[in-house]
């Protein structure tokens, strides 16, 4: 964050391929002819059947295996002793044992899960509610081998993301990760630690995650993530929040921090209330666990996802650790000379979007807009010394490359032209997210010439400290 750059969010699951294989190296390679030294994800998580959704996962740290490419999933179903090299095999138990902690959880609840007909671990019998060791292994010892095989796919994962990650450091790109504040009540890591989470004795959620009314739902949003028992994280350090952290940073070498908010102030809303607006704030941890993230993750590493409902206290917090927050254009026509999405309100420790995996695309948002609202963008545009009539997308695009942030970041599906019906999430409903995917050879040689143009003449191209913009 030193550097001038660009990047493009684009998740994984919305390549071509929908997987790490030759898809994903080459939008690296797509990326390095752009200029652009960032790629953005969201997380990297198995997710629930359900939804699919990235921010609600079975664990916050295993790697997603519907992830691992077409070539490598046969791999997955051989046992580890007859398909691994010598020198396979010594690599594959130091990394078992280095991800111990999390790793065994994940594989006992995953391997439970599928035992009971894949029901959420609160409708399990007790014994295996509880993690009672003797009734668990009850259970487990008919399945070892598929208990081997789970191991074993997450190997596969890592194995495929660090040779990524290699191409991706060869060809000076930086890979950028997001991590939700909250986990998913139906987890590995809250079926396993259930004491540091604010749960009856049963393990039901005393309250509920989520936000009060704003910009996306005039009821707010209800999350339904369980809380954080932060006296009981504060009781050790906040362990939990650093081998978290860690563990993102060995995937990543930036990382957002979703909600940034929660660890000031926490919207708590009662389990039996029918919407979010029932909800009231509860002081988090602050500094005491922004510590121990820094400290963690090192220092330039982090970035504040600070949207949303932001007090003073919220920003001085950001502020004294020394995080980058969030700047959305598609926030900054409300007619206030004040909005801070404005441009001349970004600032070098910034990250300027087009808009987020949580927004329309660029051009179904633009098309949304009444012609007052257009009018007002037009006016931004002739001010910064733009073409006000250049056509959407690619003035808003222009615009965010032009930010003074350190760093730019521009939707996958904005670089394309897409409209509404490819866009990645809507915030409070349950369906129809996540699967935007992009047409093979989206991401061609025209369209890198095109974006490394505009990342050239923004002084953005592979991290350079020029300043440049409003």
């Amino acid at each position: 964050m030193v550097h001038r750059r660009a990047g493009v969010l684009l998740h994984v699951t919305s390549l071509p391929s929908g997987d790490l294989g030759d898809d994903a190296f080459r939008f690296v390679d797509f990326l390095a002819a752009a200029g652009c030294s960032v790629w953005q994800v969201l997380p990297l998580v198995p997710t629930h059947d359900e939804d699919h959704s990235p921010y609600n996962a079975q664990s916050a740290m295993a790697g997603n295996p519907d992830l691992i490419s077409a070539e490598r999933r046969a791999q997955r179903g051989l046992l580890v002793a007859a398909s691994l090299s010598d020198d396979q095999r010594t690599a594959y138990d130091a990394w078992c044992a280095r991800q111990a902690d999390w790793l065994d959880a994940y594989l006992e609840y995953t391997a439970l899960r599928e035992a009971v007909g894949h029901l959420p671990w609160l409708a399990w019998e007790p014994g295996l509610r509880d993690r009672d060791p003797r009734r668990v292994a009850e259970v487990l010892t008919p399945v070892a081998d598929r208990v081997e095989e789970l191991r074993f796919e997450q190997w596969v994962f890592a194995e495929q993301w660090r040779e990524l990650r290699e191409h991706a450091a060869g060809r000076g790109v930086l890979l950028f990760g997001d991590l939700p504040i909250f986990v998913a009540l139906d987890s590995a890591d809250v079926w396993a630690s259930r004491e540091l989470f604010e749960l009856d004795s049963e393990g039901r959620p005393v309250t509920v995650t989520g936000c009060p009314p704003d910009y996306f739902a005039v009821d707010g949003q209800r999350w339904n993530n369980p809380h954080y028992d932060w006296a009981a994280m504060a009781a050790d350090g906040f362990a939990w929040w650093r081998r978290r952290i860690a563990r993102q940073r060995e995937l990543f070498d930036l990382v957002r921090i979703d909600h940034f908010r929660g660890f000031e102030a926490a919207w708590h809303v009662p389990l039996a209330a029918p919407t979010a607006r029932d909800g009231w704030w509860v002081p988090g941890p602050r500094d005491a666990v922004l510590s121990a993230l820094v400290d963690a993750a090192g220092p330039g590493t982090l970035v504040a996802e600070d949207l949303g409902m932001i007090t003073p206290e919220v920003d001085a917090l950001r502020r004294r650790f020394g995080l980058p927050g969030m700047k959305i254009l598609q926030f900054a026509f409300d007619g206030s000379p004040d909005n801070p999405y404005l441009p001349q309100h970004h600032g070098e420790e910034s990250v300027v979007y087009t808009g987020t995996h949580d927004n329309d695309t660029t051009l179904g948002w633009w098309h949304s807009l009444d012609e007052g609202t257009r009018d007002q963008v037009r006016r931004l545009l002739a001010e910064q010394g733009l073409d006000p009539d250049e056509p959407m997308p690619w003035a808003l695009v222009r615009l965010a490359l032009s930010s003074t942030a350190a760093l730019a970041v521009v939707p996958a599906q904005d670089l394309l032209g897409l409209g509404a019906e490819s866009r990645m999430n809507t915030p409070g409903t349950d369906t129809g997210n996540w699967a935007w995917r992009a047409p093979a050879d989206a991401f061609d040689d025209a369209l890198a010439a095109r974006v490394r143009g505009l990342v050239e003449v923004t002084h953005r191209v592979r991290g350079t400290t020029d300043s440049v913009g409003v």
